[in-house]
């Protein structure tokens, strides 16, 4: 058992290497135009509304291996992670295929700006077609986390992310490739990110040594109980996130407003990348706690992260307002769009806020098992205030982008309070699978 510290900060380098590479790779596609930047960008939320079908396995993972790992059970962990494993390959190739002979109708469908359409479909074909990558990294990394070895995730992410640069420089400065060299690019770092997981869970963990097995059906399910209402929920969340892409596609052919809502992503993510540090760090906690029946230290736990993580979160954006004028021409020259994007980090103070809060007592709400609960608020008010909000603030009330932020900063808010008082209920505590065990025994 390791300390929170001791998790939290590898989990939040590794997640800061995550933001930079979008960050750098942004950057250098500035140089191709903002139309590239906007098209990748776009692609990679398309992308990421199909890979949510991994998620059904990895995240259900989480919870069954933290807590059996808590119960001294890790031959069950083990075996969690052989089932998560062959799923998400088989599901995995698959939908790598779809993306690939694919990928141009479903942009067509979702109604992509003009002037993406070409940049975005290269994109979303080279790297569609490899999203199997990123149905194994998540199983591998987070069987490593689970028994608290959070520096070799790290490590693989930063070589990745190094390889990724200097491809990028290749075939971007060198070979003139343009988007199409930037997704082999990360095709190519993500093949190196895997192999290095894998080869480090094979050395580190030993978990495979310990002979005790359930059922593969029994821990399956398991899996699924709380894989399958996380994965609908992120499913769900990346629909509304499709639907508030489209409105923002709607609002000018050029691109103008999604490309906005890029560059102040980018900026944004480096605050979002301690919150999701915090959560996942957290959410390994909350497991060992539960399989070993401590669960005023896992309450105590929880809340003090998620202070944490809203100083961290209003702090960072309240930085990134003052020095937007600095941080925004990093991208771009254009007066118009700096002057939007400022607006929009101003707004994310609140966002973040919210967005940190959802995910520190939300993360720990599902290793607990209590999944269904945040699907069913997830459910309700992403639609409500993300979509409906962009909708009616953005074109209805005609303020376009910063419209779609209102409604993305209320979302994030309002399911912040119900994550909350849904923990603070105690409801989490009858949860845990260790504890249904033993209730079935006796």
């Amino acid at each position: 058992m390791k300390s929170f510290t001791k998790l939290y900060i590898p989990i939040a380098l590794e997640t800061l290497c995550y933001m930079l590479a979008g960050m750098v790779d942004t950057i250098m596609l500035s140089t191709v135009g903002d139309s590239a930047v906007g098209a990748v960008g776009t692609a990679n939320t398309y992308i990421n509304v199909f890979i949510i079908m991994f998620h059904v396995v990895s995240s259900g993972m989480i919870a069954v291996m933290t807590q059996y790992i808590g119960a001294k059970r890790i031959g069950v962990a083990f075996q969690a992670r052989q089932l998560g494993a062959v799923f998400n390959m088989v599901l995995g190739v698959a939908l790598s295929i779809f993306l690939f002979v694919f990928s141009g109708l479903i942009l067509e469908i979702v109604g992509v700006a003009p002037l993406l359409m070409d940049y975005a479909k290269t994109y979303l074909k080279i790297v569609g077609g490899f999203c199997f990558l990123n149905a194994l990294i998540p199983i591998f990394s987070s069987y490593l986390r689970a028994f608290g070895y959070t520096k070799q995730p790290l490590i693989a992410t930063l070589v990745a992310n190094v390889v990724n640069l200097c491809l990028n420089a290749v075939f971007l400065f060198g070979l003139h490739a343009g988007v199409a060299g930037v997704a082999v690019a990360t095709v190519l770092s993500r093949i190196l990110n895997l192999a290095i997981v894998i080869v480090a869970s094979k050395i580190l963990v030993k978990a495979k040594e310990d002979s005790e097995r359930l059922k593969n059906t029994e821990v399956f399910v398991q899996i699924i109980k709380v894989g399958l209402p996380s994965a609908l929920e992120t499913a769900l969340y990346n629909v509304a996130m499709t639907l508030t892409i489209r409105f923002l596609n709607q609002m000018d052919e050029s691109g103008f407003h999604v490309t906005a809502r890029a560059y102040a992503t980018q900026i944004a993510n480096f605050s979002y990348c301690a919150g999701a540090a915090l959560a996942q760090a957290n959410a390994i906690m909350t497991g060992w706690r539960i399989g070993e029946g401590d669960y005023e230290a896992c309450d105590k736990g929880t809340k003090k992260a998620a202070w944490i993580g809203i100083v961290v979160a209003a702090g960072l954006e309240i930085i990134f307002v003052l020095c937007a004028d600095v941080l925004i021409r990093i991208f771009t020259q254009d007066l118009e769009m700096i002057r939007l994007v400022k607006i929009l980090l101003t707004i994310d103070i609140v966002l973040e806020v919210g967005r940190v809060t959802n995910l520190v007592f939300g993360q720990a709400l599902k290793t607990s098992g209590d999944a269904i609960f945040t699907t069913m608020i997830g459910v309700l008010f992403m639609y409500l205030c993300m979509v409906g909000g962009t909708w009616f603030f953005g074109i209805h009330l005609n303020l376009l982008s910063v419209g779609a932020y209102i409604g993305l900063a209320t979302d994030e808010c309002v399911r912040a309070m119900f994550m909350f008082l849904r923990w603070q209920s105690g409801k989490w505590r009858t949860k845990g699978f260790i504890q249904r065990q033993v209730e079935a025994i006796e």
